[in-house]
């Protein structure tokens, strides 16, 4: 499918709006050369003449069509307009919704802003030519014709000297065309970038201040903004160079009149009545040759917008959604990876991956940065497929379940704390939208929130920041932690999700995970040994691979990387000899 047709397939449901106003649009432009036909027999049968028995019912003939020519212009433009909106309504939404259906790769490659531009700018160029390109244009080029057969009807000579003018006027048109597109391309490329720089420095603006690079990210913006403007001003320098000659030539018509019309009149070639008839339609004449440019400009900008939105809406995600929804069924838990590989940009993340896990188990996942921990979860998740193996849920292929039934069965806290701008309620129960305060509540205890919750002045009715500002790391992490227990999930997935929390929450956490154990499987990714040594089974991952697996005391015992981690972190201690209470205690150093 073309970029056009696919805007057409939503124009297609206004078709009889569209008809209408196209039907309107044709009644105004045959309404239009009534007055100045009735002009033409006002001054030669009334005032040359001196019938004046005539005029009262030409003046009301005048009044008449006007008044009905106001009444057809107000109504298409209503009916223009709610198609233009109605179409935009639709293909926005459409927009959406198959961003929503994209995948990771898809997000990793695209910038906000891009996308954002998108659904603003480039819908509004839309917009723009189904609410007054199309009429416009069309009624104009009627209007031409119209008026250059009524001027053929005045006198077949005059009408051939007007219509010298069109050649020259149809080449410039084609010039003016071939030179603004790509003009518009990369008018539209900037401002998209323009746009991702804003973007994105607005939500990094703490950032910017901490490292005082103010003045940095000033020149960089105008160096962005300078790019934009040369694009803009490259753009208008196109039409700014036929804007002239289309003015030229529109003028030529008015002197081709006064002259030859007015030397035919002398001539008594024609009357003066036949002079002012083609004098009235000679506007009709005029505004398309001096508009041609700027409605060129606006196709352009609006076959540009297409381009660009379908050029988006087009890229299919690798992870398929599943079509047929409405699947809502509970998993077991039970979790298996079978010889599973997964490469990226010719890369390998992880490699050889196999293990298994039984509902209601808890799996702690330790690691150097980058070993590729986060990324098992992505690929239990489904956010990527593996390039060869199996991951398995309940024993199906994950790539065989319903993706959506799939993802609703998963809780996960993500790394990369993410919070909406709402209340702390609807943040938690983002998940279960339609539940309870009290489970809200529930939650919130179990992820050690609820206490400062209380303490903030309007509770869990506090407005978050964009993305959480506002909330201390720890704080947004119990948040997070608690909207996926909130979930009730088979499979709990909790990324690195305590890190910024001291030792004592950390502690009280892992006893409340305790009490969902054989509810729920539950996976652990953590840097903190503390975190995951009472877990069922400790993977340990480097380079994309596992490394070593087993319990707490049995990788204890092998004295490898995992041995090594916890020495770094607690010294030659006997971890497991020591209760939590006093191990908390020699880490602040209270024995």
């Amino acid at each position: 499918m073309t970029p056009f047709k696919w805007f057409l397939s939503f124009l297609k449901k206004y078709q009889k709006l569209m008809f209408l106003g196209i039907l309107l649009t044709t009644a105004i432009a045959f309404l239009s050369i009534v007055n100045p036909y009735i002009s033409g027999i006002i001054v030669d049968d009334v005032i040359r003449a001196e019938n004046y028995s005539l005029l009262p019912k030409l003046l009301i003939c005048l009044l008449s069509v006007t008044l009905l020519n106001s009444c057809f212009r107000f109504t298409y433009q209503l009916v223009f307009e709610t198609a233009s909106q109605g179409t935009l309504y639709d293909m926005r939404s459409k927009v959406y919704r198959k961003l929503l259906e994209e995948d990771f790769a898809f997000y990793n490659k695209k910038r906000t802003g891009d996308l954002m531009s998108r659904q603003t700018g480039d819908m509004d160029a839309i917009r723009h030519f189904i609410a007054y390109v199309i009429y416009v244009v069309y009624q104009n080029v009627l209007l031409f014709i119209l008026a250059l057969l009524m001027v053929f009807t005045v006198n077949v000579k005059l009408a051939l000297c007007m219509l010298v003018v069109l050649p020259f006027t149809a080449f410039a048109t084609y010039r003016q065309s071939r030179e603004v597109r790509p003009a518009f391309q990369r008018n539209r490329n900037c401002f998209s970038s323009l746009n991702a720089f804003v973007q994105e420095n607005v939500s990094g603006n703490r950032v910017v201040k901490a490292f005082a690079k103010e003045d940095y990210e000033k020149e960089k913006f105008e160096v962005e903004n300078d790019k934009f403007r040369d694009a803009q001003i490259n753009a208008s320098k196109v039409w700014m160079k036929y804007v002239p000659i289309f003015e030229i030539l529109s003028n030529a018509l008015t002197i081709v009149l006064m002259l030859y019309g007015g030397y035919m009149v002398i001539q008594e070639e024609i009357t003066l009545g036949d002079l002012v008839k083609v004098n009235g339609y000679l506007w009709m004449l005029n505004m398309p040759l001096r508009m041609a440019g700027w409605w060129v400009n606006d196709i352009q900008n609006f076959l540009t917008s297409v381009e660009k939105i379908y050029a988006t809406y087009s890229e299919d995600p690798k992870v398929h959604t599943p079509r047929t929804g409405g699947i809502h069924e509970k998993i077991h838990g039970d979790v298996e990876f079978k010889n599973v590989f997964y490469r990226a940009d010719d890369e390998d993340i992880v490699t050889d991956i196999n293990f298994k896990v039984s509902a209601g188990q808890t799996v702690g996942i330790i690691g150097s940065t980058g070993s590729g921990k986060s990324t098992l979860m992505n690929l239990l998740c489904r956010f990527y497929d593996t390039t060869s193996g199996q991951v398995l849920v309940d024993g199906q292929d994950v790539r065989d379940m319903d993706l959506y039934n799939l993802r609703d069965n998963i809780g996960m806290a993500m790394q990369d704390v993410f919070l909406f701008s709402d209340t702390i309620e609807g943040n938690i129960a983002y998940g279960r939208p339609d539940c309870s305060f009290e489970e809200v509540k529930h939650a919130a205890v179990m992820a050690d929130a609820n206490h400062f919750i209380r303490a903030l002045p309007d509770g869990y009715d506090t407005i978050v920041g964009e993305r959480g500002v506002g909330l201390s790391g720890g704080q947004k992490q119990r948040i997070s932690l608690a909207r996926a227990l909130l979930k009730d999930p088979s499979i709990l997935i909790l990324d690195d999700t305590t890190s910024a929390v001291d030792m004592e929450t950390e502690s009280y956490i892992q006893n409340q995970l305790k009490t969902l154990k054989n509810s729920c499987t539950i996976f652990i990714i953590a840097y903190r040994i503390s975190s995951i040594r009472d877990a069922d089974m400790i993977l340990v991952m480097d380079n994309g691979r596992i490394i070593e697996h087993g319990t707490h005391d049995e990788l204890l015992a092998q004295g490898g990387y995992y041995a090594k981690a916890f020495r770094n972190q607690y010294g030659e201690i006997p971890y497991d000899l020591l209760s939590e209470d006093k191990q908390l205690k020699k880490q602040r150093g209270g024995e």
